[in-house]
């Protein structure tokens, strides 16, 4: 079955820009991203868009569809009624290149920030063990496409430009918090991620977890996990009494 789609989407660049309405003819079983791509060869050559696999795995087609931050590749036309428009925008969070391309290097400025896995000095290669159930811990947060719908829909920086160069997203507290959780790392990333990655700044709306499309637990399993620690070394009076006692020169 085909029918007539009516899609309004932004065009323009850093400097502005505007929806433009728009009818392009949709099939049965398509995806957003399919009718952008029917657009683009039939009626806007010049229309901007970034994608790769279009299977849900690379992470490049995220937009705004119906204000919703989702992967475009993702996002059933089926969903949507007939006579319903559908309206797709670029990232709000992140400055616009073109069209639906935005800039995302603000993510891979936080990713470098992170200190990679940090094994005790003195062990060894050949010494590394785990047990599964450390394993699986932090596995869940290994599914991460880095589409950064949850940084985009994020409020702390969406509606704060100012937060972005202290808080980091809930992306990289999330890659913090697996590292925390790994028992042979031994950096100081409870610390890190309060101090210097802004995990203060997180109020656990859960609202980059409802749009996470690996469906990772990011606020119950790495965000609200992470706070209770801190809180915990930094609040609780047996746990700050214990590590000035183990902080003492003997």
């Amino acid at each position: 079955m085909t029918y007539k789609g009516k899609f309004r989407v932004w065009r323009g660049d850093g400097e502005g820009g505007e929806l433009q309405d728009y009818e392009v003819d949709v099939n049965e079983g398509e995806v957003v991203l399919d009718v952008i791509h029917r657009l683009q060869a039939t009626q806007t050559p010049d229309l901007a868009v970034r994608w790769n696999c279009k299977a849900g795995k690379c992470g490049s087609c995220s937009a705004e569809i119906n204000g919703k931050p989702k992967l475009m590749c993702m996002c059933r036309m089926n969903t949507f009624e007939e006579g319903e428009t559908v309206t797709v925008t670029p990232m709000r969070t992140f400055p616009v290149i073109r069209d639906l391309v935005t800039d995302v290097s603000f993510n891979y400025t936080k990713a470098r920030e992170i200190p990679s896995f940090t094994p005790p000095a003195d062990l060894k290669p050949g010494e590394y063990r785990m047990q599964q159930v450390d394993v699986e811990r932090s596995q869940e947060f290994r599914k991460c496409i880095e589409c950064f719908l949850c940084q985009d829909t994020c409020h702390v920086i969406r509606d704060h430009e100012e937060n972005k160069e202290s808080f980091s997203g809930p992306r990289f507290l999330m890659r913090i918090a697996e590292l925390d959780m790994h028992p042979l790392d031994a950096a100081d990333r409870q610390h890190e991620a309060q101090d210097q990655h802004g995990l203060g700044f997180c109020n656990i709306t859960k609202c980059c977890t409802e749009v996470c499309p690996e469906h990772i637990k990011i606020t119950d399993n790495a965000l609200i996990p992470m706070k209770e620690r801190v809180a915990d070394r930094k609040y609780d009076p047996i746990v700050w009494l214990g590590n000035k006692i183990r902080r003492r020169p003997s």
